[in-house]
């Protein structure tokens, strides 16, 4: 089962370490305010934890190696002090 509401709930679990203590801690209230219907929530509650913040943890690392440096990493590639 695939929605546009699943999918951008599924992105938030991903991408936002505060959602996904959230739904760790309390899945049911979470859910419930994630605005999806009675059918996709218990999608969700049947979901492997563990591979979830696997997940997730893949997603955070890769979206951080792909940041452009800092202003204090640009400045000393050009060595100003």
């Amino acid at each position: 089962m695939s929605s546009p509401r699943i999918e951008a709930f599924l992105a938030r679990l991903y991408t936002d370490q505060a959602v996904l203590d959230r739904f760790l801690a309390d899945p049911a209230a979470t859910l419930a305010g994630a605005g999806l219907d009675a059918a996709e929530q218990r999608s969700f509650a049947t979901i492997d934890r563990d591979d979830l913040v696997l997940a997730a943890q893949s997603i955070r690392a890769k979206r951080a190696a792909r940041r452009p440096p800092g202003l204090a990493a640009r400045l000393r590639r050009w060595r100003f002090w």
